[in-house]
């Protein structure tokens, strides 16, 4: 499953020093690390609303956006793919209730 993501991510690598009038990834990254945030939470709100209220083939093009939009934010901020999925693999088998209350600084 991650070997599309992982292509994906290497795609982005390229195309961020691409010319941005003919690159999106390149354009994204000009504008800089901001912008690229900012899309990231449009793209979730538009998963959000298509889980509440599309059909389910809008929910799957609006989670495709989110992830790419995710992956070109990663590649800016220089974090790895591997470095989210192996934090991933960190927490397996541990319950999302007991993995946030350990994060808490209180």
């Amino acid at each position: 499953m991650s070997d599309a993501l992982s292509r994906l991510e290497a795609v982005i690598a390229e195309r961020r020093s691409a010319d941005p009038s003919t690159s999106y990834v390149a354009k994204l990254n000009a504008r800089g690390v901001a912008k690229i945030a900012q899309k990231v939470g449009e793209e979730a709100t538009e998963t959000v609303i298509a889980a509440l209220t599309g059909d389910r083939q809008e929910l799957v093009g609006e989670a495709a956006d989110l992830l790419f939009h995710l992956l070109v934010l990663l590649g800016a901020k220089d974090v790895a793919l591997a470095e989210v999925l192996a934090e991933l693999d960190r927490r397996e088998g541990t319950s999302g209730i007991a993995e946030k209350a350990a994060r808490k600084t209180d």
